[in-house]
């Protein structure tokens, strides 16, 4: 959460000369609502399911570069669509987070003493985001060109602009 996946994705889908997707905005765009709203009125056990869905079908179709939410690693069938694609996990410290999002109650995991719940987060879901990519770019001190930048070097990847 507020590691910028979405600014980045779009920045390196930029640079590559590539479409760029986000699976959180698939499930608002096609339940009509927030994620916040979906958490709150169904719950993050029917979250979850739609992002499976999501995940699942954007890996399916699209071809480019794909964000995913911070919890889409959770799902052991989504951890096994990911094996050996070109993953990046754009990691960062708590105090990084607080500066950019400042840990408000719209992200719906946070909204209870949001500090100690970001790092109890990140401790469950740390070894899942590792597992899962191909490369760690930290984010801490970096604007989001400089984060897509590393991520296209340390994947290995030629800008096309």
């Amino acid at each position: 959460m507020g590691s910028g996946k979405s600014t980045v994705g779009g920045l390196v889908a930029e640079l590559l000369g590539a479409p760029y997707r986000d699976t959180d905005a698939d499930i608002v765009a096609a339940e009509g609502r927030e994620i916040s709203d979906i958490f709150i009125e169904d719950g993050e056990e029917h979250f979850r399911a739609l992002e499976r869905e999501a995940v699942r079908t954007a890996v399916a179709e699209h071809e480019g570069v794909l964000a995913l939410g911070g919890g889409a690693v959770l799902d052991a069938g989504t951890r096994a669509l990911l094996t050996g694609l070109p993953v990046a996990y754009l990691s960062m410290d708590v105090e990084e987070a607080v500066r950019r999002v400042g840990l408000n109650t719209a992200r719906p995991l946070l909204a209870v003493n949001p500090r100690r719940q970001w790092r109890e987060l990140m401790e469950a879901r740390r070894h899942l985001y590792t597992e899962v990519a191909r490369v760690v770019v930290a984010t801490d001190d970096r604007t989001p060109e400089e984060v897509a930048d590393a991520v296209l070097d340390a994947l290995e990847l030629k800008k096309d602009v």
